[in-house]
């Protein structure tokens, strides 16, 4: 096909672990409704290696401001920048005013996004986002790249994250013996801490599986160092800890190892369900409604509590009884099942 009639659609990206794996769900339904067009990106850098793990994705380009940051020099000139690409299409994933910028003054014809933040004036293909038909994150995704009067809402394909060569060489870095039986635990949660469950719970089911002949394999960023040292700590320090020491592609080589994840409603809870892993995912004070793990292997557990889902970071009653009601039994037992 010559390169002049292939659409050319430039994506901008979110700025989450858990949004931008939901968001292959986007690319996957764009290229099933044209397999020829050219999918690039434009996201931040510490997500390239997600991106480069979704064989959809042709280019992902460099977001060059922080999450919050206005920069409005830098996004008109990042937009004049990718004039000469010649986009068809911009699909714009984040809901703010900002993020319309670079599209806008890269004289992109067509600027698909939600209305939000009376952005009528950047976009001309605006959409009224309907959360009563569209209740999922990824449906929400979806429906940016289907015609504006497609049916809602809409069918959406599971994310499915592709492991690269580099593989071996994480496992051999740190020095590990693969198992059937390896239990990851994902402890952390970046919103706060109605959405942790307690470091005392994974401890005790650590414990009980290596008990079992497990290895448990804890995950997590540098500001998970500090839980993932007490559930080591009460589990007899025979856990294998990969808080802060590994980088974001490390850690989903090393999730695809897992034959089990128990984790938080978290980026990494979307990793490893993109990577068909048999994923455990607690929910405190956000909604499995809303952001559930895309894999049909996964369990979500929730109380559904009158109080839940309060979307807050910390619990306003003071109680988290959302979180602490759920006891390690009820994972271990999901563990154990078929």
């Amino acid at each position: 096909m010559p390169k002049s009639n292939i659409t050319k659609i430039l994506v901008v990206g979110p700025s989450w672990v858990g949004d931008m794996v939901m968001a292959q769900s986007l690319f996957i339904t764009l290229k099933q409704a044209d397999p020829h067009c050219q999918i690039d990106v434009l996201a931040p850098a510490w997500t390239f290696s997600l991106l480069e793990r979704m064989p959809e994705v042709a280019t992902a380009i460099p977001m060059p401001l922080k999450r919050g940051q206005f920069g409005l020099i830098n996004r008109i000139k990042l937009g004049r920048q990718l004039r000469s690409a010649g986009y068809d299409q911009a699909i714009l994933l984040p809901n703010s005013w900002k993020s319309a910028l670079i599209p806008f003054f890269a004289d992109i014809p067509r600027r698909t996004g939600y209305i939000g933040e009376c952005r009528w004036g950047l976009l001309n293909d605006a959409r009224k986002l309907d959360k009563k038909r569209l209740t999922m994150t990824v449906q929400r995704f979806v429906a940016l790249g289907l015609p504006k009067a497609a049916v809602l809402p809409p069918a959406y394909p599971a994310p499915r994250i592709m492991i690269g060569p580099d593989r071996q060489r994480v496992i051999e870095k740190f020095n590990l013996t693969r198992s059937e039986k390896i239990l990851a635990l994902c402890p952390g949660a970046e919103y706060g801490p109605a959405k942790r469950w307690s470091a005392g719970y994974y401890a005790e089911v650590a414990r009980q599986k290596i008990a079992q002949g497990w290895q448990v394999w804890l995950f997590g960023s540098d500001k998970d160092k500090d839980v993932a040292e007490v559930i080591n700590q009460e589990a007899g320090r025979l856990c294998t800890d990969f808080s802060g020491r590994t980088s974001l592609a490390e850690a989903v080589d090393l999730l695809s190892l897992a034959s089990t994840v128990v984790t938080n409603d978290s980026g990494l809870m979307h990793v490893a369900a993109a990577l068909d892993r048999k994923v455990i995912a607690i929910y405190g004070s956000s909604d499995p409604g809303f952001t559930p793990p895309l894999n049909k292997k996964a369990q979500v557990v929730s109380l559904n509590l009158d109080c839940a889902p309060c979307f807050k970071r910390d619990c306003p009653l003071g109680h988290t009884r959302c979180l602490t009601e759920i006891r390690p039994d009820q994972v271990l037992d999901l563990i154990a099942a078929d």
